[in-house]
């Protein structure tokens, strides 16, 4: 991907995808600043080896964000990268759903997004920003899922109207729209719905997607390789699907409309 040398900050990059996308980042060369609140954060930067360093960030406070960001710039310089993966998703009827659990949603998902990219857009002369959407919102949604599918909508909307802002400057943005990837969140969304049995949902999940299984973290990580490289260097403002077909098929699996 000629990627070596290459400076990227990855938002909640201790565990799920950012960590599959910080894993292949390192494997292609990538200097990466991992920015997390995550409690797994210092076992997995002690994990990857060299050529990584982490903050502890709560991606919600400005002043911790533009701090963190300050300091991966008096380390290497220009920031070439920035992958904004960190996200929440609670799963809650609409009707019940407090203001607070819908603003813990806003807050990270789409505030924390915003202040990460403003904070590092101040030393990006030229590059790549990839931001985590969702099939869910865009294109699908179930049950409970309001909050986090109303945030991941509004993160491709801000993709693409910050790729028309920035192409002149040639700094590419663009979004990756997983579908069911085997992460925590996944894993924890399981346990909420089946508490008893959570493999059984993950298993249902799997046999309804055409390719019969989940993604896994490092396949996320590989595409957003390509798009922080120069062989995506005529691709802005598009949302890419990695779902494994998950939103393709016409009919359900009851066979019906």
């Amino acid at each position: 991907m000629n990627l070596e040398g290459k400076v990227a900050i990855v938002t909640g990059g201790a565990m799920g995808n950012g960590l599959g996308i910080v894993k292949v980042f390192l494997k292609e060369g990538v200097k990466v600043a991992i920015l997390d609140y995550a409690e797994e954060l210092e076992g997995t930067v002690r994990s990857l080896g060299e050529n990584v360093i982490s903050f502890k960030v709560d991606i919600r406070d400005r002043n911790n964000v533009d701090e963190a960001i300050d300091k991966i710039y008096e380390k290497w310089g220009n920031i070439d990268i920035l992958v904004n993966n960190a996200g929440v998703c609670r799963l809650k009827p609409f009707e019940k759903m407090e203001d607070e659990l819908r603003d813990f949603h806003f807050d990270i998902n789409i505030n924390g997004t915003w202040n990460v990219t403003k904070a590092t857009l101040k030393y990006m002369e030229k590059g790549s920003i990839i931001n985590l959407s969702s099939v869910t919102g865009p294109m699908v949604a179930d049950p409970g899922e309001v909050a986090y599918a109303t945030t991941k909508a509004a993160i491709l909307g801000f993709t693409k109207s910050l790729a028309a802002e920035l192409a002149e400057r040639n700094i590419r943005v663009n979004a990756i729209m997983p579908g069911y990837i085997l992460t925590p969140m996944v894993e924890k969304m399981a346990k909420e719905t089946e508490p008893n049995n959570p493999n059984s949902v993950i298993d249902s999940i799997a046999k309804a997607i055409p390719m019969k299984r989940m993604g896994n973290i490092e396949e996320i990580g590989d595409l957003a390789a390509f798009l922080a490289s120069d062989r995506s260097s005529y691709i802005t403002g598009q949302g890419i699907v990695i779902d494994g077909a998950s939103t393709l098929p016409e009919t359900n699996t009851m066979g019906t409309k």
